[in-house]
């Protein structure tokens, strides 16, 4: 009787498992600490910033000074799929840099942070 009980649980599990999904994304594309670390502020111009980082991904006007944002996104999901209830957990980090140009054009500030380094995959959907 208890083997029969055993078994028959083991039966459901294996019917009700449908698998497992792992995705990752990526969004925007990754800015070099090198050309990053060439942009000096109080030198550096409008023109060479976009030529050393191309257009950048947002443009913010912020009284009278420009602001250009250049982002990565990336995400990672894993999910576990059963036949009637399923659990995902997405992790989102971004890597940003902020390049704000004065009213005449030149640099003011370089704000940047990167946080996409070491993110994980994280399967368990409740809490860490």
């Amino acid at each position: 009787m208890k083997r029969g009980h055993c078994l028959l649980g083991f039966l459901v599990i294996v019917l009700s498992l449908q698998g497992c999904a792992f995705s990752r994304g990526t969004l925007g594309d990754e800015v070099q600490s090198e050309v990053v670390a060439t942009i000096q502020k109080g030198t550096t111009t409008k023109e060479e910033v976009l030529h050393l980082l191309g257009a950048p991904d947002r443009l913010l006007a912020l009284n009278g000074r420009d602001v250009f944002q250049y982002y990565r996104y990336d995400a990672k999901a894993g999910s576990l799929l059963l036949i009637i209830l399923n659990f995902t957990r997405i992790s989102i980090k971004s890597d940003d840099l902020f390049v704000i140009l004065n009213r005449d054009g030149i640099v003011e500030d370089v704000i940047s942070s990167k946080r996409t380094d070491g993110l994980k995959f994280r399967f368990w959907p409740f809490g860490d």
